[in-house]
C-alpha cells in the first residue's frame, strides 16, 4: 500500500482513482479543477481531498495525473501551487494524460531538477475501459520507476508496458490513435456501403467480423453506427486533438500520414453537423448528411 495522489477526476480519471482506492488498497487524495466534483468523489469513495495540486501531492509516493491537454497539465505540474515543488523527493509522478512527446520530455526534465521522476502513461480502453479498469497503458520513461510504478498502475489495467525512454509513451498513443483513425473511416464507409446496397447489416456484421475484417471497432461499434447512436464516450473533439498532436510530430520527423491526415478533416466536418461531443464512431454521419 502506498500513498497515491491524482490529479484530474474527469470520465477517466475518477475511475481510475477508484480503482487505486479499491483494488489496489492505497491511500488517495484527490484533486480536481471542479473542487465540488473532488469532494464529492471522496464521499463517494473515501479518502482526503487536496484544494490544489501541492496540498494533494505533497505525502504522496506516486502521483497521477489525467487532464486535458499540454497546457493543463503544466498548469497542474509547473503552475501557481503546482505539484512538482510540492513532491517529495523520490516520488514518481505518472501522467495519464494524452499529450505531447515534447511536453512528458520537457516536464520529465524539470522533475528529475526537483529529485523526482516522471512517466509519460497515456491510456487506451476509452471510459468503459476505465470503469471496468482494463486500459491498456504505454509508457515512456526511466525503467527503475517504471518498475516501481508497474504494480500501482496495474490497479486499473490489463496491459502495461515501458516503451522506451521520455516521450516513447506519448508516441506510442499516437500510434494508437493513427491506427484507430483509419479503422474508424473504413468501418464507416462498410456500415454506409451496406445499408445503401440493401444488405442486411447486422447479418454482413456477423459474417465478416469472424474473418480478416474484425476489429475491436468492428466488434463494439458498427451496429451502433448503423443505428445512428453516438453516446460511447471518446468525443469527436479530443480525437480531434489528438489527431492534431499526431499530425504535428508527424511534420517534425517526416512521417506521412495521409489518411490521418484526410480523416482529421472529416471530423471536422462532424464538428460543423453539430457533433463535438459525439463519440468518434460518428465518422459515419458525415457519409449519411442528407
Amino acid at each position: 500500500m502506498a500513498k497515491v495522489a491524482f490529479l484530474g477526476l474527469g470520465v477517466m480519471g475518477s475511475p481510475m482513482a477508484r480503482h487505486l482506492s479499491d483494488r489496489g488498497g492505497h491511500q488517495l487524495t484527490v484533486y480536481n479543477r471542479t473542487a465540488e466534483k473532488a469532494e464529492a468523489w471522496v464521499a463517494a469513495n473515501g479518502g482526503h481531498f487536496g484544494p490544489t495540486p501541492a496540498a494533494a501531492v505533497h505525502e504522496a509516493d506516486f502521483v497521477f495525473a489525467c487532464v486535458g491537454n499540454d497546457d493543463d497539465l503544466r498548469h497542474i505540474t509547473l503552475g501557481p501551487a503546482g505539484a512538482f515543488p510540492a513532491m517529495k523527493p523520490g516520488a514518481i509522478f505518472v501522467d495519464h494524460t494524452t499529450a505531447s512527446a515534447s511536453v512528458a520530455r520537457e516536464l520529465c526534465g524539470i522533475a528529475v531538477g526537483h529529485g523526482l521522476q516522471f512517466l509519460d502513461a497515456p491510456v487506451s480502453g476509452g471510459q468503459a475501459g476505465a470503469e471496468n479498469g482494463v486500459l491498456t497503458v504505454m509508457v515512456g520513461g526511466d525503467a527503475d520507476a517504471y518498475a516501481l510504478a508497474e504494480p500501482v498502475i496495474r490497479s486499473f489495467s490489463r496491459m502495461v508496458r515501458l516503451l522506451g525512454p521520455s516521450g516513447a509513451g506519448q508516441l506510442t498513443k499516437m500510434v494508437n490513435q493513427i491506427c484507430i483513425a483509419g479503422l474508424v473511416q473504413a468501418l464507416s464507409e462498410g456500415v454506409h456501403f451496406a445499408k445503401r446496397a440493401g444488405l442486411d447489416v447486422e447479418a454482413v456484421i456477423d459474417t465478416i467480423s469472424k474473418g480478416a475484417a474484425q476489429s475491436w471497432q468492428m466488434e463494439n461499434r458498427a451496429m451502433t453506427m448503423a443505428a445512428g447512436k453516438f453516446d460511447f464516450g471518446f468525443a469527436v473533439d479530443w480525437m480531434r486533438k489528438d489527431l492534431g498532436i499526431c499530425l504535428a510530430e508527424a511534420s517534425r520527423n517526416g512521417a506521412h500520414l495521409p489518411v490521418t491526415a484526410l480523416v482529421d478533416q472529416f471530423y471536422g466536418d462532424v464538428q460543423e453537423q453539430g457533433g463535438r461531443r459525439w463519440d468518434t464512431s460518428s465518422l459515419i454521419a458525415r457519409l449519411e448528411k442528407p
